[in-house]
């Protein structure tokens, strides 16, 4: 019987879902794993399918950037659509074998593992053959309403993108669209429906093994993430505002970053800040939870190397000479704009982009 490992990985930046699915993809083409599904959550995101229509979109951009959403395109098919917290998105990473190789049948699959899924919760769900995704309500009824959408892509019985539930979503969002085109309908939630919030945890379990069991595979135990944390080092206020940047020995990859380093066992993520902290710059001081966790992969490396990190911040005085540790070979202060262009992974563009908010007002 095929393995299939599910991650359950909480918030997931949108470019780092897509690196996780090539990733992943290439790993599972190799043979270095077995089937994957990840469960995850995206922040405020519009994604184009390849037969989007941009009209689709009926929000400005200015609009969109004032609402906190990005946009991206994508190779999946179907039009537009929104990812957002509190939806449940999955990425089937699956090499389907000789006796499954039928896109139509597997995207009846997907839809079914959403139907089965609802049914727990007393929800009747089901298609409509004329629009994409998983439906409340019959096509000829008034109420009929959208509450996953599907949106998959195959290369050589290669599976990635998959669907989208919307468990607790911000419903609003979905004004900003015309939700994969259709214009005769509306959306809803799993809250909306049962007048509750919904724990994701629990919708993440039983959509695991309905995946299980409708693809006909056994449940595997994923590896631990490896724990991460992340400080933004700030001082100066408003548009005096500057932000520690340091980079990395060129062994050691020779980008910019700011303070980063993984948990000590027994460790706790907020001491792991203030030491990490300590270690790279010299400064021992309170940081600041900045309320943000994501998971990612780490470098290029198949099958990826998971981390989850929680993002931190700290505030130094001007006078504050930095004492770089053996990771870094050269600082800069540089101002949020700089720093925001210079760092290439969206988590850390993310930290500070929290920290400005919180500490830099």
């Amino acid at each position: 019987m095929n393995t299939l490992t599910v991650y359950r990985l909480g918030r997931v930046e949108y470019e780092d879902g897509l690196q996780l699915m090539k990733l992943f993809g290439e790993s599972r083409r190799q043979g270095l794993c077995g089937d994957v599904l990840l469960l995850l959550e995206h922040p405020p995101v519009l994604t184009l399918g390849r037969a989007a229509k941009r009209f689709n979109i009926v929000a400005s951009d200015e609009r969109l950037a004032a609402e906190g959403v990005e946009t991206f395109e994508t190779d999946r098919g179907g039009d537009v659509t929104y990812h957002g917290p509190g939806q449940l998105v999955g990425y089937p990473i699956f090499l389907l074998p000789e006796g499954r190789q039928d896109v139509r049948r597997y995207v009846r699959d997907v839809e079914q593992c959403v139907i089965r899924t609802l049914a727990e919760y007393g929800i009747t769900s089901g298609t409509i053959p004329k629009w994409p995704g998983v439906w409340i309500g019959q096509e000829d009824s008034p109420d009929a309403r959208k509450i996953a959408a599907i949106g998959v892509h195959l290369a050589r019985w290669l599976t990635s993108h998959g669907f989208a539930l919307n468990v607790n979503t911000h419903l609003p969002h979905f004004n900003l669209i015309v939700p994969c085109g259709i214009s005769e309908a509306g959306v809803t939630s799993l809250q909306k429906e049962l007048g509750r919030p919904v724990p994701m945890a629990e919708v993440e379990e039983k959509i695991s093994r309905h995946f299980a069991d409708v693809f006909g595979s056994q449940l595997a135990e994923p590896a631990p993430l490896t724990r991460t944390v992340s400080v933004t080092l700030m001082r100066g206020k408003g548009a005096d505002a500057r932000v520690l940047l340091l980079r990395r020995r060129p062994e050691r990859g020779g980008f910019w970053q700011i303070v980063t380093g993984r948990l000590e066992p027994g460790e706790q993520p907020r001491e792991a800040a203030a030491r990490e902290l300590f270690e790279e710059t010299g400064l021992r001081t309170d940081v600041v939870d900045l309320e943000y966790r994501h998971a990612f992969a780490v470098g290029s490396v198949v099958p990826p190397r998971l981390v989850e990190e929680n993002g931190f911040a700290a505030r130094c005085t001007a006078d504050f000479e930095v004492r770089l540790g053996d990771e870094h070979d050269a600082h800069e202060w540089v101002d949020v704009a700089t720093a925001l262009a210079r760092l290439p992974f969206r988590g850390l563009r993310e930290g500070v982009q929290r920290a400005t908010r919180v500490l830099a007002g």
